[in-house]
């Protein structure tokens, strides 16, 4: 006889359903719903109750403080206990309002006009961007962004390491480059630079990319990371210069002029200069013991010999 799994916290039976909350965050914010709660509603409650104390008697400054501090805590409580669903919703806030906006201009296209002028408005939409080039790649490079977006989640939640309650890095904002895409980041705790330079590789591969670098989107917190998704190489495409208009391609050549590039100086000779040494003076003869007199230090030193 087969035993039925529970149902999980905010997703489906563990048979292959995919869950949307883990368990281990589950079990995270329930914990630290519980106690924001207690906080609040007793931090809230006494201050409340010192300040009606001054207006009216203790007992009922205490039961005042209970009915403020207990519905504060509750609220704090809710908070912090929806906290991942709305993380979640971060996560796919452009998707989220994106579907929205399309599916509110589609009931209101539908309801005011008649069926030929929908479909007309649909395909002039879609067909006039997908038709230009332009327009074109500007659509797909900010689907990139927010494919890009996606795919970092998924690395942080895979393969590198968080903190023990579960939280993922905030994944902030994405925009476009002309080699790919940048993404900025802001860590939690448990996670530094160190710790995702050693895995550009894998981050790279999850994206699709070329390479991946990572680099500090600020001086003053180590927290605030950038991420540049290199998917192609800018450096060496073909780019159109107006040189090329000025040279003749009709022009052979052999008949265009060559520069004379000279092999070897030709200066002048220049005649060397004479250089005079100073002639060398004498040495001072010996003294009659054979000893070389001793050099006076001035002028105005007295005579050694006189006192010999």
């Amino acid at each position: 006889m087969s035993k039925s799994s529970p149902r999980r916290p905010f997703g489906g039976r563990s048979n292959g359903t995919i869950t949307v909350i883990e368990a281990k965050v589950h079990r995270s914010s329930a914990r630290r719903a519980r106690l924001a709660f207690i906080l609040t509603a007793v931090i809230v409650g006494l201050l409340s109750a010192v300040v009606a104390a001054s207006y009216m008697h203790p007992i009922l400054a205490l039961i005042v403080g209970a009915l403020i501090g207990v519905p504060t805590g509750g609220i704090a409580w809710v908070l912090v206990r929806i906290w991942p669903v709305l993380q979640r919703l971060w996560w796919w806030l452009p998707e989220i309002g994106i579907t929205t906006v399309l599916g509110i201009g589609w009931t209101q296209l539908a309801n005011h006009t008649s069926g030929p002028v929908t479909f007309l408005v649909v395909a002039l939409v879609v067909g006039v961007p997908a038709a230009i080039p332009a327009s074109r790649r500007f659509i797909l490079a900010w689907a990139m962004c927010l494919y890009v977006r996606h795919r970092l989640r998924v690395c942080f939640a895979q393969f590198i390491i968080s903190n023990q309650s579960g939280t993922l890095p905030l994944i902030l904002w994405a925009k476009p480059t002309p080699v790919g895409e940048r993404v900025w980041i802001y860590l939690r705790p448990g996670l530094s630079l160190a710790d995702l330079e050693g895995r550009l590789d894998k981050i790279a591969v999850a994206c699709n990319a070329s390479t991946a670098l990572v680099e500090r989107a600020s001086d003053g917190n180590a927290a605030y990371l950038r991420f540049d998704i290199k998917r192609r190489e800018v450096l060496t495409a073909d780019v159109a210069s107006p040189l090329v208009d000025v040279i003749n391609p009709d022009t052979p050549v052999s008949d265009r002029p060559m520069p004379v590039v000279p092999t070897a100086l030709d200066l002048p000779d220049v005649d060397a200069p004479t250089i005079t040494l100073p002639a060398q003076k004498k040495s001072p003869a010996s003294t009659a013991n054979g000893s070389k007199p001793a050099a006076s230090s001035s002028a105005d030193a007295d005579d050694v010999t006189d006192w010999i």
